[in-house]
């Protein structure tokens, strides 16, 4: 007779790691290399300001550990972004000038960049620090929109031996090893040099320095103004200060203005203080506090004076462990919903996985409140959303689970956008529009917020008002925001290749998938609206159906990789399709990572953005059984399935494959789903700084391993969340606003540390057997407990037609 274990006590469950701060298992260095684009540096919680130095390399999130040399120290990040190289702006940097002259030290960027000691970096919540192979260290820390720097120069021409030879530092050096002056350059750029003007103004008797620049976003269309307010201070007096242009630089003018000028000749500038050294002391420290804003330079020095106050009573100095700790606390408070017992024989590494990823997921969006200058609300503004396309499908849904309040904002702060701009955004950064990579997936994300109960403060009418704006007018730019082809939409059922479409202007492309999100979207928008009372949420209900439109029964399918032709043995995929009803044709592997392919946005684009119609055929995640039925029956999907994942058509690296491992469970067969989603998550991530498959895009890379590998995995924009074994033997998760704590335990002595027993056998929750192989987010409202057990064959759990997860079949359902 099978006995059942008891979940144990909280206080038992988190004793295992108690005993370590939860910081510990954070490697903020994870991702930052192999086009991970993780941000490594300095941040809170979904702050606006983050300190990290700035590589030449691997740089759209700032440092990367890829050993290309640093360029700077910036304070504004986006994390794990694609396309070009995010924000960066105004970045400091520390030099020697040998001779002590000013003109020999090197200011633009390419001249000035160093290699940096990789021992030296230090990338932890709160706080990031690395040396440059020239002696001269820095360390960073932030408050929300404040950074603080700290440069420690070496006074001598031998520091520890070698640092400086008498050629580098000149006559000075020659006369004895003389110290020299320590000086730090600011530089009106951004990463991608995509300023367009700029001003500073450098106060001659204490050094401060205000200014902007207008820059352009990474992503997206216009252009962003941003403010600074940069203060210096050290223990020594304050030598000189003035203006650098190109590669000459003076005390002379206070105050400078530059413009873009033509790409072959833009000019690099910016300004600089000089310190006195320290004859009492080896090396000399200077602070570098720079405040940032959105309004004015004025309240960019009112971030900094409130967000970094001085220590001292002359004003000289700034806590910087104070301000490290203080960012360290909120983030254990943000991790803390979530409590482990890893179990016996678990690597620690899998925890460390864990929890940086956790940590990953909350570095964007960033929460620009009262820093926004395009309308005035009472509302949240929120900004970084980089993109909705990748986040709605992992990153949103972990937020409602862990950090509810702040998803409520972040979606609060959708709506009033929408009700300023005229759509909801799709992607928007640094206070522009992003580019639409596909539908308007914001009405995913409402919807899902809807579905869980995520009420609170919520005008729900206004949203409902956004979706159905999205679902019924296209706008005239719909390559940022909205939906293109509507008409088309609403009178074919699906967008065609070549549309005609005289309405608006964008992508003339992604026909497939668009359809396909143009469905879903409409589910969304439907079944919000049935929620709310919309009196024709059926019409929406039947455009999510369209996807039938383009499956074209007839057509197969080969793979052809290294020169051998495979024949896939399956028939019927999506096509594109022309207006008139005749389908074109887009070979079913085109885009395959596996065949060296990419097609993006705009650079070889195809009918399915960023992926093969191998994967998007299994993109209909509202009707998955009417799919099921289309492609010849659970059997036949299942081996469809294994083809896509042991060919390598299947990539775990892009947003597209995230919900394909959990399909298995609408075919009744969930064991199949654990199978896959351990194989990926144990060959595809580590904690090495190459340890992402991916992309990490805003944290979403980083959900998708976190939610996977607390065994429930959502289906965005639905209550459904697929059960499969956790990666722990026992896992808490506190409700921030209910204050209920879930649990889940794989129990009766059946979990595997080698997790070789992944197929679930039983499941009790809150002490009744239970056979569904989904679970809604009441089990977190709630704080219900689930108990699994697990072994190494497939057992009936979860397989019955009654076990399967919710399906729409008809409409009006």
């Amino acid at each position: 007779m099978i006995t059942r274990t008891l979940l144990p006590a909280l206080a038992v469950v988190t004793k295992s790691y108690a005993q370590r701060d939860i910081l510990s298992y954070v490697d903020n260095l994870i991702g930052t290399n192999n086009e991970g684009n993780v941000f490594a540096g300095a941040t809170r919680p979904h702050g606006m300001v983050k300190a990290a130095g700035d590589v030449n390399g691997q740089n759209t999130g700032g440092f990367s550990t890829d050993d290309t040399p640093i360029i700077g120290f910036s304070s504004l990040h986006d994390m794990g972004t694609g396309g070009n190289p995010s924000l960066g702006n105004f970045p400091l940097f520390p030099e020697l000038c040998p001779g002590d002259d000013i003109n020999n030290c090197v200011y633009t960027r390419t001249g000035r960049m160093i290699s940096y000691g990789n021992e030296s970096v230090i990338a932890e919540p709160g706080r990031f620090a690395v040396s440059l192979v020239n002696g001269i260290s820095s360390e960073m820390a932030v408050g929300e929109r404040a950074a603080l720097f700290r440069f420690t120069f070496p006074n001598t021409a031998v520091l520890n031996g070698t640092t400086y030879s008498n050629e580098t530092l000149g006559p000075a050096a020659e006369a004895g090893g003389q110290n020299v002056a320590p000086l730090v350059m600011l530089d009106l750029d951004d990463l991608w040099s995509s300023r367009q003007n700029a001003s500073i103004s450098v106060n001659p008797t204490s050094g401060r320095m205000i200014g902007n620049g207008t820059f352009l976003p990474s992503f997206g269309a216009g252009s962003y103004m941003v403010h600074f307010c940069a203060d210096f201070a050290s223990s020594t007096p304050m030598r000189d200060n003035g203006m650098h242009v190109n590669n000459r630089a003076g005390t002379e003018p206070k105050d400078l203005f530059v413009t873009r000028g033509i790409n072959a000749f833009y000019i690099q500038a910016g300004g600089w203080v000089r310190f006195e050294p320290d004859s009492s002391s080896n090396e000399t420290v200077v602070d570098a506090r720079m405040g940032i804003s959105f309004i004015s330079a004025e309240q960019a020095c009112q971030n900094a004076e409130t967000n970094i106050p001085t220590s001292t009573s002359d004003g000289t100095a700034w806590d910087m462990e104070s301000l490290v700790a203080d960012t360290q606390d909120e983030w254990r408070e943000k991790l803390s919903p979530i409590s482990i017992k890893p179990g016996s024989g678990v690597e620690p590494s899998l925890l460390t996985s864990f929890y940086s990823g956790m940590y990953r997921t909350m570095v964007n969006p960033q929460n620009y409140t009262m820093e926004n200058p395009l309308w005035q609300s009472s509302e949240p503004y929120f900004d970084s959303f980089y993109c909705i396309w990748d986040e709605f499908r992992a990153v949103f849904p972990f937020l409602t689970i862990v950090e509810p309040q702040t998803m409520s904002s972040l979606v609060r702060s959708l709506i009033d956008t929408q009700q300023h701009v005229g759509w909801l955004p799709d992607c928007r950064m640094s206070l522009c529009k992003g580019w639409t990579q596909g539908g308007s997936n914001a009405d995913v994300v409402l919807h899902d917020a809807y579905a869980k109960n995520l009420t609170a403060d919520i005008d729900w009418a206004a949203a409902l008002t956004a979706v159905i704006k999205d679902a019924e007018i296209e706008p005239l730019d719909w390559s940022n925001e909205g939906r293109g082809g509507l008409q088309s939409w609403h009178n074919l059922g699906y967008i065609p290749i070549e549309d005609y479409d005289y309405l608006g202007f964008g992508v003339i492309a992604h026909s497939v998938s668009r359809t396909l999100e143009y469905a879903y979207n409409d589910y969304n928008v439907g079944m919000l609206g049935k929620s709310l009372g919309l009196q024709n949420y059926t019409t929406y209900l039947s455009r999510s159906a369209n996807w039938q439109n383009l499956y074209l029964p007839t057509q197969n399918s080969s793979l052809n990789v290294s020169g051998t032709i495979e024949d896939t043995s399956f028939t019927g995929f999506f096509q594109p399709r022309y207006s008139n009803g005749t389908f074109a044709f887009q070979d079913p592997v085109q885009c395959a990572g596996i065949l060296g392919q990419w097609c993006s946005l705009t650079s070889n684009p195809s009918d399915t953005f960023e992926s093969t119609i191998w994967e998007y055929i299994f993109f209909v995640p509202h009707m998955m059984s009417s799919l099921i039925a289309t492609l010849g029956g659970p059997d036949e999907f299942i081996r469809r399935l294994d083809y896509a994942a042991t060919s390598g058509l299947l990539e775990i690296s892009n947003e597209p494959s995230f919900l394909l491992p959990y399909l298995y469970h609408y075919a009744g067969r969930p064991a199949l789903s654990a199978r896959r989603v351990h194989e990926y998550i144990l060959s595809k991530f580590n904690v090495s700084t190459t340890g992402l498959p991916g992309n990490d895009d805003s944290g979403t890379m980083s959900a998708w391993l976190c939610l996977s590998m607390l065994g429930l995995f959502p289906n965005a924009g639905q209550n459904v969340y697929f059960i499969t074994p956790p990666f722990f033997e026992n896992i808490n998760i506190t409700n921030e606003i209910t204050g209920k704590t879930a649990r889940i335990s794989v129990v009766n002595g059946t979990f595997d540390a080698t997790y070789a027993n992944v197929s679930i056998q039983r499941v009790w929750v809150d002490g009744r057997e239970y056979n569904r192989n989904w679970v809604g987010h009441e089990f977190f409202l709630e704080g219900m407990s689930m108990e699994i057990e697990v072994g190494s064959e497939e057992s009936e759990w979860g397989t019955r037609v009654e076990d399967l997860p919710p399906s729409l079949e008809g409409v009006g359902m």
